[in-house]
């Protein structure tokens, strides 16, 4: 995978809240001469793009893994990158507006701009929810943490490098494949292993509500989540509705996240005597650059099986999943 890392290893260590990757030698991965060069912004994305485009482009990601990406504001000298690329994936769907106002005013003649969750999803089958109202016209963006939106994804991908890179074409379609058939088995593994939890227990209360299409999609229920639209803690009244919602629902795990710490479900949890789980991983992928594990589809997996386990099934078919598609590097513009 020849993806050139800029990120220096003290920058990694503040921006990735927990993550343990660390940096490499930009001068043993340089793209070929004239590949495309490709930015993206939250690691998921710049994780789909990477397993899509293989050797052939320039990949570099713009959001480091474990930042908050509804609230990230890129620096100046991203807009030196953004100058450069032939192609910005972005997510869209609002997530990431300032990125994408600095790109606007940036990017070179014939650059393009994709946003991916806004062309993948319809306007009808946007999910508004209470991290992110109507009112505020922001639909919820989280369509990654479905691998078969995942899938779209990495088709809408596939299309735009081919499209500017026919050269390559054939290749962009084999690893296309490839992740998609990965992607498939994942949700095949999922859809297996939900079916252990007792019977309707499919409930998520959750710290950050990244779940909302997968939930729609697989058949489970958001129950609530804490995290208010502003990303503050959530009011007295707030608290109470959930602990009372939580009561009256019977669920036996609440789950936090790692980039997300909240001593408010901590203590929710103490309050209805629920097992507080808070390690879901929102955009920090596991693992180091470069391991097995270091992917997408790893993430979501580890998701999966904690939010199953959690609700008292047995992961075993996620457990046994085995990815055999190659794992990229992940490289981040310096911030």
């Amino acid at each position: 995978m020849n993806l050139r890392l800029f990120l220096p290893v003290a920058l990694l260590a503040l921006t990735a809240c927990g993550s343990s990757g660390t940096a490499t030698d930009s001068s043993s991965a340089a793209a070929p001469e004239g590949a495309l060069v490709v930015a993206t912004t939250v690691s998921p994305l710049t994780s789909i793009v990477a397993a899509v485009g293989g050797d052939n482009v320039d990949i570099q990601g713009i959001v480091p893994e474990g930042v908050n990406s509804h609230t990230f504001e890129p620096a100046p000298q991203d807009a030196e990158l953004l100058s450069k690329a032939d192609i910005i994936f972005v997510n869209g769907l609002k997530l990431e507006d300032p990125t994408l106002a600095l790109a606007e005013a940036n990017m070179k003649d014939g650059a393009e701009i994709v946003e991916l969750g806004t062309i993948a999803l319809p306007e009808a089958d946007y999910i508004y929810d209470f991290s992110f109202p109507e009112d505020e016209g922001k639909p919820n963006p989280h369509l990654w943490t479905d691998p078969t939106y995942a899938i779209q994804y990495a088709d809408l991908v596939r299309q735009k490098l081919s499209e500017r890179d026919p050269a390559n074409a054939a290749e962009y379609q084999a690893n296309y494949d490839a992740f998609k058939a990965e992607a498939e088995k994942l949700a095949e593994a999922v859809s297996t292993d939900q079916q252990t939890v007792p019977a309707g227990g499919l409930k998520l209360v959750t710290y950050h509500d990244a779940y909302a299409y997968f939930a729609r999609n697989f058949g489970w229920s958001v129950v609530g989540a804490i995290q208010p639209k502003t990303f503050d803690e959530p009011t007295p009244t707030e608290i109470a509705g959930l602990i009372e919602q939580i009561r009256t629902e019977g669920v036996p795990t609440i789950f936090g996240s790692e980039v997300f710490p909240s001593t408010v479900l901590e203590a929710i949890a103490a309050e209805t005597g629920v097992r507080y789980e808070d390690s879901l991983r929102d955009d920090d992928l596991p693992g180091e650059p470069g391991s097995p594990e270091h992917s997408l589809l790893e993430l979501l997996r580890y998701n999966y099986r904690t939010m199953i386990s959690g609700l008292g099934g047995d992961p075993a078919a996620l457990d046994a999943l085995v990815f055999t598609i190659a794992v990229p590097d992940m490289a981040y513009y310096p911030q």
